[in-house]
């Protein structure tokens, strides 16, 4: 498992797992989003099936290791993220990625029918819910910390002007 013997500065508050290093292109965007926003962050490959005890301990040692939620991408059967939260009273966001034939869809069904008292969030497939995985574990953590807090509402800032400045630009392009 992840080093962590770290400041407190850097100590991760997020945890990246993945079931395979072919989740990798995907789960960068998770991991790039996380720098953007200031969250130190650890990464790990386990699967649910290959390495279940590796899984399972990854899961149950992260509440002391300081973690504060894990975001989970996988794709195919996908039950990575349903072990972890069975593991774990930390949120657990899942990423379905798009590995099978499927596109993504057998991911996706499968992290999003947990059964109830074992809660997975669950994002978009592939790159966007690799992103907005990093932006809802940002806004879990914000509720107890208004530094972070306030990186967000200036992201959500540089959203609203992003598409002002894209209506403007179309607009002009098609003035009659």
């Amino acid at each position: 498992m992840t080093d962590c013997k770290r400041t407190a500065e850097s100590r991760p508050l997020v945890g990246i797992v993945m079931g395979s290093d072919t989740d990798l292109p995907v789960m960068t965007d998770t991991a790039r989003t996380l720098k953007e926003f200031g969250i130190p962050f650890e990464i790990e490959i386990t699967s649910a099936h290959r390495s279940p005890a590796r899984t399972a301990e990854y899961a149950r040692t992260a509440v002391e290791r300081g973690l504060k939620a894990i975001l989970v991408g996988a794709g195919g059967a996908s039950h990575l993220a349903g072990i972890i939260a069975a593991e774990t009273i930390l949120p657990v966001i899942g990423v379905p990625i798009a590995s099978t034939p499927l596109a993504g869809m057998d991911a996706l069904l499968s992290t999003v029918q947990m059964p109830s008292g074992v809660p997975v969030a669950v994002m978009a497939i592939g790159k966007a819910g690799a992103v907005n995985a990093a932006i809802f574990a940002a806004e879990i953590i914000a509720a107890s910390d208004p530094a972070l807090a306030e990186r967000l509402l200036q992201h959500k800032e540089r959203l609203a002007r992003s598409v002002a400045e894209k209506s403007e630009k179309v607009r002009k392009e098609f003035a009659v």
